[in-house]
């Protein structure tokens, strides 16, 4: 497959190197407006060639990987659709719902594959708790809160919740398989223009309640989620080099009352495992199911629509942040890209 990389800077190093690793691409091409990056990039991976421009770029690939600033994600990501190339876009898909939906029509009306950066979708650690859910072993699940903080980086083309929050609403979504009914968050400029710390919370229409942290001012890095079900609770790390997950089969249970006016609760604290996991790179299988989208044609798992939804998401937290910390009714999706999205998630946990 001839394929080409967008943006050589932050991430698109890790995108190239992946590339090289599957041993699937007869062509891979890349561009960035900084020579320079290009150039560090050829002296360390020999096999790649520099595009001169965009545009000879399109013409030289099957496929598109874009890793630039969100903002420029939607002129580029729409121009390779319309040359007829399948596209992958790093999070967040755009910076605004409907530019994403945009993209998402473009794609289905072109026939070719839109998928998005959502990496911890292909994690073992978050692919885990997907079967735990699937399977019942949690019970019924009440809520999920997650912690995403360090110390920077401050950037200057987006807040934090643009930054931090896609990687725990992209999760969020493919556990849960619904999108939110309402969001709501509160944030704070503490260094400068942009927001750096906040707080969103989530209403799904299960019932079901999350609630996120992102900062960019911690005194150390942070990436915690906690699952409490109505059997079994779930604490996921994914800074610890071990035991990433820890399953406790700990919860709380109501006594039927025996008199009236008996209100008895029973505590159970029983064992804590962590299991095994599979030790491959996530942004590895990632690139591997795009590659091989692009050549079945089947649908990704973070697909355009799901990308859609993480930016509804976000985008609501910070018109909530702007409005004091309002809830934000979000509206379904379309039913049918709801629906298949709903589908595509319960069929689909992975390996």
């Amino acid at each position: 497959m001839k394929v080409g990389v967008v943006g050589c800077g932050y991430w698109g190093p890790s995108l190239v190197r992946n590339l090289v690793d599957t041993n699937r691409c007869s062509v891979l091409c890349c561009y960035d407006i900084d020579r320079e990056k290009t150039a560090r990039l050829v002296r360390r991976f020999h096999s790649v060639v520099v595009a001169g421009s965009f545009e000879e770029l399109i013409k030289r690939c099957d496929a598109v990987l874009v890793a630039t600033p969100v903002s420029s994600h939607y002129g580029i990501a729409q121009a390779a659709l319309l040359a007829g190339k399948s596209v992958f876009v790093e999070k967040p898909l755009t910076n605004s719902p409907a530019e994403a939906a945009d993209l998402v029509e473009t794609a289905d009306r072109m026939g070719k594959v839109l998928m998005v950066g959502h990496t911890f979708v292909y994690s073992p650690p978050v692919r885990k708790i997907k079967r735990y859910m699937e399977t019942g072993k949690l019970g019924k699940i009440y809520f999920i809160s997650s912690s995403r903080v360090n110390l920077g980086i401050h950037r200057k083309d987006v807040n934090v919740v643009w930054d931090l929050a896609p990687h725990d609403v992209s999760i969020l979504l493919y556990w849960l398989g619904e999108t939110p009914s309402r969001v709501a968050a509160i944030g704070r400029a503490c260094v400068g223009s942009l927001v750096d710390v906040a707080s969103i919370s989530c209403e799904f229409p299960s019932g079901i309640i999350a609630n996120m942290e992102v900062s960019w001012l911690a005194p150390s890095k942070l990436r915690r989620t906690v699952v409490v079900g109505s059997r079994r609770m779930v604490v996921y790390d994914e800074t610890v080099p071990n035991e990433k997950i820890r399953l406790y089969n700990s919860g709380v249970k109501m006594s039927n009352p025996k008199s009236y006016g008996e209100y008895q609760l029973t505590y159970r604290t029983g064992e804590m495992i962590s299991p095994n996991l599979e030790s491959t790179e996530p942004l590895f299988t990632q690139i591997q199911h795009f590659l091989d989208c692009v050549e079945t044609g089947k649908k990704p798992l973070t697909d355009g629509v799901q990308g859609t939804a993480v930016v509804k998401v976000v985008e609501a937290a910070c018109r909530s942040i702007e409005n004091s910390g309002a809830f934000i009714d979000l509206v379904p999706m379309g039913s049918n890209g709801h629906r298949r999205s709903l589908a595509f998630a319960a069929s689909s946990s992975g390996g």
